[in-house]
């Protein structure tokens, strides 16, 4: 599948229902329920709160993509450019495209 990425598609608003977001996904014990994290190892999409509801997700948790500094597979992700590829073959963007839709999705956060 090819996307342009200069394209920004924009979520309808709906509800969350059992959509699950990508600490969910994972399960990489990040929640914005909190767990056993020193605040400089706290993941940033759990924080995101300014996100919340976007693609139907809990603060970043179905757009962590956009989200510098996540961490993702026990390791801190850097930009989307510098982990698109990453974030293109992961189980939680592809979840979350189907689920949305191509039509639905938001891939990128307004500047």
């Amino acid at each position: 599948m090819h996307v342009k990425w200069g394209t920004i598609l924009q979520c309808n608003a709906c509800e969350m229902g059992n959509k699950k977001n990508c600490w969910e996904i994972l399960k990489c014990g990040y929640s914005p329920e909190g767990g056993v994290h020193s605040v400089e190892d706290i993941c940033p999409v759990i924080i995101a709160s300014a996100v919340d509801g976007v693609n139907s997700g809990k603060n970043a948790g179905r757009i962590c993509w956009a989200i510098a500094g996540t961490r993702c597979y026990g390791e801190v992700q850097k930009s989307f450019e510098e982990k698109e590829f990453l974030c293109l073959d992961c189980k939680v963007f592809r979840r979350v495209l189907k689920e949305e839709g191509l039509s639905r999705i938001k891939l990128f956060l307004n500047k």
